[in-house]
């Protein structure tokens, strides 16, 4: 079964390491049994249900707000933020005073921020910017909820000083819910300096003598050096800043591993929930994104999760593995807002003596949930469009292919999108607006749901067809409208038939040859493991493979599983010359 969300065998995939946009196919399956614990919610009922039964078994919120502080209290959690600059300071939870790192600053625990700059700046090391609200208000107060908003608003005297953006941050906490909620909506006006945006998150540094265990998905888990090991006296640098070799942590188990925090990137499709486990007390920490509509790049985009810190990143916008071509590039006289989230930020827990490894079980049950309920009914922004807001796309892709079939064949689990209107393809670059994906079934039919008002390209891919597809027209979603395109036809780009091909057509490296890392560079996690294109330094085996010349192919001979390598690299730099792959 093909699925864009977790389920049972679904097929997840994951880009290859640096700048080079090469994937690994992998079969996950995931449990879906809820535990037996004391998790809140403990029950599973249907979104309505549940969120009645939540209300009647719990107390009302309670808002109060301080001079430099607002704390929203719903008798499970408590989270204190500072006002009015809105980052979260606090976190109180299952009798632990704060789950946030509080030997760090209060602006240095939980946070939104971006990297921005001036236009016609090149690269991708811009401005940081923690986006301090400068106002604070109250959006919604009752018994059931509460949202709050912190703005900061720009105006012309900023210029070059701050982002061109009016920032409008919200928290929302419900009745019943062991979490809390944040989004944020960016607009820029159409008379403001033109500008750029690399990157912009939330992030969370969670406390160093708590949480030590790390979680990803069913095969990416681990317990996590601590960020003492990354320094100078205890971890050697290597090629950039982000790897380190550990040559004396703090734990000696962790001894002549690399701790780098790209090799915990996770495809965006796939990235749904990720966190920290802390074992004593059994506590889980969980960031949940339950759409990737306001996600850039599209759903093979690769983007971090969770690292060494302990951190925990939900990425709305990266240029990481994309560099300049992802770029947000704003001109003069260009108007532009848009709703980044919410996002979910769920705690659970254990009684003593539980299996630890419960909490990252619930926390797939509730992301699941997340995603069952998504739109979310209860954002205020207006900005922030509900299901009855929106609209729906369904058709059927079929593929005409003379050289394989007479008759046109279905697109089976096809990729379909939509994308704002571009060139064939250019959702892999799209930035400044939505993006609503799905899979075809094995007969190429489609639907796609709960899609923001506006005007879209439909784009496709088949796994095993090369190529990419886009419907001529520009498709209109209005609010409540369900839209059939009936048959849509993508012929491949062919100029006869098929002489001999090197692998698979489904932007997977998966059937391709992945050396084994050099020894002394080794994550633990990835020995043996269908991730292992992700450890350290495999671009300088190409060199050690091939010392005496390049790779040599030979068609009708070689096969591509063990003789072609999976990624083109250039070679060490006392060769002098580039890769070439040869053919024969």
């Amino acid at each position: 079964m093909c699925s864009l969300y977790f389920s049972e065998s679904s097929w997840i995939w994951h880009l290859a390491f640096g700048n080079i946009m090469l994937c690994v196919l992998l079969k996950l399956t995931t449990q879906t049994q809820v535990p037996n614990s004391n998790f809140h919610p403990p029950v599973e009922v249907p979104g309505e249900s549940k969120a009645n039964l939540m209300s009647m078994s719990f107390p009302g919120l309670q808002l109060h707000i301080e001079d430099q502080h607002v704390v929203m209290d719903n008798g499970i959690l408590q989270v204190n933020i500072s006002n009015p600059e809105g980052m979260v300071t606090g976190i109180e939870y299952n009798g632990i005073d704060n789950l946030l790192e509080i030997l760090n600053e209060e602006s240095n625990r939980g946070y939104w921020d971006l990297v921005w700059n001036v236009a016609g700046s090149t690269g991708t090391k811009g401005i940081f910017d923690r986006m301090e609200g400068t106002s604070f208000k109250v959006i919604v107060e009752n018994e059931e909820q509460v949202e709050l908003s912190f703005t900061r608003l720009w105006d012309p005297s900023m210029e070059g000083k701050l982002v061109p953006l009016n920032i409008d941050k919200r928290y929302i906490m419900l009745r019943g819910s062991s979490g809390f909620y944040s989004y944020a909506i960016y607009e820029h006006l159409e008379e403001w300096p033109a500008f750029n945006i690399d990157n912009t998150r939330i992030a969370f540094k969670l406390r160093e003598d708590m949480f030590h265990y790390m979680a990803i998905a069913d095969n990416r888990q681990r317990f996590m050096p601590l960020p003492e090991d990354r320094l100078p006296d205890r971890g050697q640098a290597l090629a950039y800043p982000e790897a380190v070799l550990l040559v004396n942590p703090v734990e000696p188990d962790f001894k002549g591993e690399v701790d780098d925090k790209y090799q915990y990137a996770c495809e965006n499709k796939d990235n749904r929930v990720h966190g920290w486990i802390s074992n004593n007390p059994s506590v889980g920490f969980w960031q949940i994104t339950a759409s990737d509509e306001f996600r850039s790049g599209g759903p093979l985009k690769q983007c971090l999760t969770s690292h060494v810190g302990p951190t925990t990143l939900a990425i709305f916008h990266s240029v990481h593995y994309s560099g300049e071509d992802l770029i947000l590039k704003f001109g003069p006289n260009e108007p532009w807002k848009k709703v980044f989230g919410p996002v979910f930020i769920y705690l659970n827990s254990l009684t003593d003596g539980d299996d630890p490894l419960l909490l990252w079980e619930d926390a797939k049950q509730q992301m699941i949930y997340e995603v069952q309920t998504w739109p979310y009914s209860f954002p205020a922004s207006e900005d922030f469009q509900s299901a009855d807001q929106r609209g729906s796309v369904c058709g059927r892709l079929l593929i005409q292919d003379r050289y394989i079939s007479e008759e046109n064949v279905p697109g089976n689990c096809a990729y379909v999108g939509l994308a704002l209107p571009g060139n064939v393809g250019s959702w892999q670059r799209e930035c400044k607006g939505y993006q609503f994906w799905t899979r075809a079934d094995e007969d190429g039919y489609f639907s796609i749901n709960n899609i923001r008002t506006g005007d879209y390209n439909l784009y496709a891919w088949v796994p095993g067809v090369i190529g990419d597809y886009q419907y001529d027209a520009v498709i209109t979603i209005d609010s409540g409208c369900e839209i059939d395109v009936g048959d849509v036809v993508y012929e491949p780009p062919r100029d006869g038939p098929t002489l001999w091909e090197i692998g698979i057509p489904d932007r997977s490296a998966a059937e391709f040859y992945v050396p084994d890392p050099d020894p002394k560079f080794i994550n633990k996690l990835y020995v043996n493991h269908p991730d292992r294109f992700r450890q350290y330094g495999l671009w300088e085996r190409y060199s050690q493979l091939y010392p005496d010349g390049d790779l040599v192919y030979t068609i009708g001979t070689c096969h591509y599983g063990k003789d072609w390598f999976f990624a083109q690299v250039t070679r060490l730099p006392f060769f002098f010359y580039p890769n070439i792959m040869r053919l024969i």
